[in-house]
């Protein structure tokens, strides 16, 4: 028998709402592994407003907001504006939030203020640090060998806004820069004054940033990440500085602890300054024209090959970020917020990380 096409629409309903999420939905392992690292950040979410006593109304839950923002990302969704519009009607986006099925959405505006807050107090980087924590528990990270390389990230700037700094007239014609010369020496944008313009290999000059990532060798998650301003020496600046945060965090001081990198990488300097961290410099030796910086003791060495075949998975948190993710060109402007939605990027890219590697060990016990 044909069924009537009608809508009726009943008073009450005794459902919950996480009864709308299957008990299979990869988001699950996901929201309690948030949800743990955001209960250790209640020190910190109290500091970040004003005490009860003093009276004020009520912000948006700064728990509700960082998981708000991960959605984004998990999700792909562009905008702020588009992430409310989907909240207000999406079940799944609501449960993982911690809105109600009656609770109304954040205005895009009050949502954008209030993730400033976030960014002022490094709340980003501490829920980064502590779901890093959760994959040092469960055994996610060896802590001594590690890999590192750089990603550029186009600015939320075009070739329209990079004008002299002396305040002179390019051109004629602003959109025409042919036989220009055209540099970060002489030139800034107006719209974001952090970025540079930058090129490698073969592609073309543009308004940039540069991410960096140190992964563990382990599993591919990532151990430390952090935007700077575009230029040849910031990778390997970069790497220095987090490799020194993660020889500090190293449980063994005795440990033999590694860094694999590419042919960008192989610089006297670099490789000194690995050697005084008591770091073994497993880079890849570049020998056009030149002679390497890394000993042919240390690249013939077991290790050495096994570093190799690990640098490939630092290239899937990069791949990740820039299909998934928002990094391919960020929709912030500053170095600050830059880093910031980097940092929570990869923040997220580990969280999927870890909750696939959760799933095999399960099959496999």
């Amino acid at each position: 028998m044909r069924g009537s096409d009608t809508f009726t629409e009943s008073l009450f309903t005794l459902r919950k709402l996480e009864d709308f999420v299957p008990a299979s939905h990869p988001l699950r392992p996901i929201r309690q592994m948030v949800n743990a690292a955001l209960v250790k950040m209640d020190v910190l979410f109290s500091a970040m407003y004003e005490a009860d006593i003093k009276g004020g109304r009520p912000s948006i839950a700064p728990e509700k907001l960082l998981r708000a923002m991960l959605l984004q990302v998990f999700y792909s969704v562009r905008s702020e504006r588009q992430l409310m519009e989907q909240t207000q009607y999406n079940l799944l986006f609501r449960w993982f939030i911690g809105l109600s099925m009656d609770d109304a959405v954040w205005v895009p505006t009050v949502f954008t203020k209030n993730r400033e807050r976030l960014i002022e107090h490094d709340a980003v980087i501490e829920l980064f640090n502590l779901v890093l924590a959760q994959a040092q528990d469960k055994g996610l990270l060896s802590g001594e060998h590690f890999s590192v390389d750089g990603t550029l990230i186009q600015a939320w700037a075009g070739h329209k806004s990079f004008v002299r700094k002396d305040g002179g007239d390019d051109s004629r014609d602003a959109t025409n820069f042919k036989d220009q010369s055209r540099s970060n020496d002489t030139h800034v944008s107006n719209t974001d004054a952090d970025a540079r313009l930058y090129c490698k290999g073969d592609n073309a000059s543009r308004l940039r940033y540069m991410g960096h990532t140190l992964t563990d060798n382990r599993h591919g998650l990532v151990a430390n990440a952090v935007v700077t301003i575009a230029d040849g020496f910031a990778e390997r600046e970069a790497a220095k500085a987090m490799m020194n945060d993660a020889v500090q965090a190293a449980d063994n001081p005795e440990a033999e602890i590694t860094l694999g990198a590419d042919k960008g990488y192989d610089a006297k300097e670099f490789i000194d300054a690995l050697q005084e961290m008591n770091v073994i410099a497993h880079v890849a030796q570049n020998t056009s024209g030149r002679r390497s910086a890394v000993s042919d003791t240390v690249a013939a060495s077991a290790g050495y090959a096994i570093s190799v075949q690990k640098r490939k998975l630092i290239e899937q948190g990069f791949g990740w970020a820039k299909t998934v993710g928002c990094i391919r060109q960020v929709m912030v402007r500053g170095l600050e917020r830059v880093d910031q939605i980097f940092v929570l990027t990869m923040a997220a890219y580990n969280l999927t990380r870890m909750r696939t590697l959760g799933q095999i060990r399960l099959q496999t016990v």
